[in-house]
Formats: structure tokens, C-alpha cells, sequence
């Protein structure tokens, strides 16, 4: 009896302190990105972008995330470079304004380390990705990091001219850095 109700005090504690992180704070979050221009990488980033998000460490497959990045707030350090991608043949951002990714589950790996696998879609283009992730936590605050890597052809992302890979490589990396609080 006695130990029946240590377990219920316990469980009691563990639970009282779990903490779901729901409130995406954009201002210290990140998404950017890696290419190779001439076989030089080049980084950039999003500047604007909005999510949902729920994760409970306590229960990390119950875990959800949806993200929309503004394809227009491209930084490539560069203005003529940020309007040159932001155009037709790159992410016409006319017709598709915004890349989405919607999780789909999230499985633990051990030593605060997911996989997180969902639906991207640029370009009115969906794929299956998978992304590996780490995640801390802070008291009310808590950060995934992570990346992965797109091939930019599974997209439409360089048409034209820009379709073939030998100024502009085929693969992609992305990578972000989420941070969101416990309301």
C-alpha cells in the first residue's frame, strides 16, 4: 500500500511538471538555408514566417507543428539576388507566397534528440521529409534545432535556365531553430 502510494505521489510530481510549449516566439527563432553557387555555399535566410506548435517532452508523439515561411521575406545578402529567387522561375512568390510544412509524427530517438516527419510543399509541390532535431529546455522556454536537405528539382525551385545544377546545386539545407514558450 505504502508503495502503490509513493508511485501515485510521483507520477502526481512528474505530471505537475510537465510543460507544454505552444507559443512560437518568432523573434528568437530562426528558418534559413545553404546552397552551393559555383561550388561556393552560400547561406541566407526567411525573415517573416508564422507556426503552430505543441510538444510536451512528457509526451513527444503527441507532438504537432505547422509552419508557413513568407517565400517574398528571402534574404539572400543581396537585394538583386532576393528579387531575382523571389521571381517565376525560382519561388514565384505571385502565385506561391508561402512553403508549408505540417508534421505529421514525431518519434524520440533518445538524449532529447527527435525525428520529426511531415509534408513540405513549395511551390505548389508536396514531399514527404523527415527531420532530425534536438531539443532543450529551458523552464517556460524551449528550443528545437535541426536540418535537413531538399532537392530544389522536387520543387520547381530554378526553372529555366536555372534547371540544371552546375551553377546552382540541386540540394538545399535547411535549417532552423524554434523557440516557443509554455502559455
Amino acid at each position: 500500500m505504502k508503495r502503490l502510494a509513493l508511485a501515485l505521489a510521483l507520477t502526481a510530481s512528474l505530471s505537475a511538471q510537465a510543460v507544454e510549449y505552444n507559443q512560437v516566439q518568432a523573434d528568437k527563432s530562426s528558418v534559413a538555408f545553404v546552397y552551393k553557387q559555383m561550388g561556393v555555399a552560400v547561406d541566407g535566410h526567411f525573415k517573416k514566417f508564422t507556426g503552430q506548435f505543441s510538444f510536451d517532452p512528457a509526451k513527444p508523439t503527441a507532438g504537432k507543428a505547422s509552419f508557413d515561411v513568407d517565400l517574398a521575406s528571402v534574404d539572400t545578402g543581396a537585394p538583386e539576388g532576393d528579387e531575382e529567387v523571389a521571381g517565376k522561375q525560382w519561388f514565384n512568390t505571385k502565385l506561391f507566397p508561402s512553403a508549408r510544412f505540417v508534421s505529421g509524427s514525431v518519434k524520440p530517438l533518445g538524449g532529447n534528440r527527435y525525428e520529426v516527419s511531415g509534408q513540405l510543399s513549395i511551390k505548389g509541390k508536396t514531399q514527404e521529409v523527415v527531420v532530425p532535431a534536438t531539443f532543450s529546455a529551458n523552464g517556460k522556454s524551449g528550443v528545437f534545432d535541426g536540418s535537413f536537405t531538399i532537392r530544389r528539382a522536387d520543387f520547381a525551385v530554378g526553372e529555366g535556365a536555372w534547371a540544371k545544377f552546375d551553377t546552382v546545386a540541386n540540394e538545399v539545407q535547411i535549417k532552423f531553430r524554434i523557440t516557443a514558450v509554455s502559455k
